[in-house]
């Protein structure tokens, strides 16, 4: 069983900051061209550095809120929907490392305090200068974009996935490292509808979303810049626009042995439905997984088996064949239906 690790934000701020004021400073008028070589490649690997500290430093344990405002209707009929705000316990563990990928994945934790039920929660990937990234393209479908050398030198792709493990947006960008803060922000970009409308509302079709990290000594911010757009009758229209911010403010959490217990019981299962998904983004041109809004065809099945496998009920061999024959059934890629080896 691999061991999970927690990087302190303290450890993770020090290195970042370290590694920052090593930046050159300006060449001396006898460098030669060796010397300036070998400064760039000192400055490359300090951001390099500077830009893993920032990751890292995302895992740990937080006092979360999930804060969503309609602020300006495009469409003149429009109402604003409520502002919607959700306080909640995640933990975020570091589940790989090798160097250029980094995978943090949440973990909710529910109830009560002390022996809080946990809930698997989003996972988000961290690859430097990765040569494919996802795009979205509305209603379930998404295809895999070449990116050039210029796009991805020097930057980092996060990829977004979804309860279950399948995929919900990506994007590039390079990080930005100062005194105070650590931002990524990469350009606009599609997604789905978040879980928080797909099951209330049908009045639009997909989200154009600025994706906004910063990382701070007391924890990490999550920023989206929301349009969120119809797809209809031919034409694309843009219907309100929302200003997300989730916050995680770091905090010694009760109950985070159960976070523990959860990923111990179900890694190998959910490493075994992360293979799926990796080798289709890895292989594919497009594809498409179908759900409903509930989560009734895809999401909830997969997390069910997982479940089992913690509470005993089965082997995390038989939850993958079981979850296998979900996925076959909803998923497509480059138009044929998954086929699970």
């Amino acid at each position: 069983m691999t061991k999970l690790r927690l990087m302190t934000l303290a450890t993770a701020s020090l290195a970042a900051l370290t590694l920052g004021a090593c930046a050159s400073t300006g060449a001396a008028l006898n460098d030669t061209p060796h010397t300036h070589a070998a400064h760039a490649h000192a400055d490359h690997e300090a951001d390099y550095e500077a830009d893993r500290a920032a990751i890292l430093a995302m895992a740990g344990e937080y006092e979360v809120t999930f804060d969503f405002t309609e602020f300006l209707p495009i469409d003149s009929e429009y109402e604003l929907a409520d502002p919607k705000v959700t306080p909640a316990r995640e933990v975020v563990y570091v589940i790989a490392d090798t160097g250029d990928f980094i995978s943090l994945q949440h973990l909710l934790l529910v109830g009560d305090l002390e022996d809080p039920f946990v809930v698997k929660h989003w996972r988000q990937d961290w690859a430097y200068e990765p040569e494919r990234l996802m795009a979205y393209r509305g209603f379930g479908a998404w295809e895999m974009e070449e990116l050039s050398r210029h796009q991805s030198h020097g930057a980092w792709s996060q990829t977004v996935y979804q309860v279950d493990d399948s995929p919900r947006y990506a994007g590039i960008a390079r990080w930005e490292h100062a005194p105070e803060a650590s931002t990524w922000e990469p350009a606009r970009s599609w997604r789905p509808l978040p879980r928080r409308d797909a099951t209330t509302r049908d009045d639009y079709d997909v989200i154009e979303a600025v994706n906004r990290h910063t990382v701070l000594d007391w924890g990490w911010t999550h920023e989206q810049d929301n349009s969120k757009l119809v797809l209809r009758h031919g034409e694309e229209r843009e219907l309100v626009r929302e200003h997300g911010i989730n916050t995680y403010r770091r905090y010694d959490l009760e109950g985070d042995h159960a976070a523990q217990t959860y990923w111990n019981g179900t890694e190998a299962y959910w490493a075994d439905v992360r293979a799926v998904w990796d080798d289709i983004l890895e292989t594919a041109e497009r594809f498409s997984a179908e759900d409903d809004a509930e989560g009734t065809m895809l999401y909830m099945p997969l997390l069910n088996e997982g479940q089992a496998v913690l509470d005993g009920e089965q082997e995390a061999d038989t939850a993958f064949s079981n979850a296998a024959e979900v996925m076959e059934a909803q998923i497509t890629v480059d138009g044929e239906p998954l086929e699970v080896e």
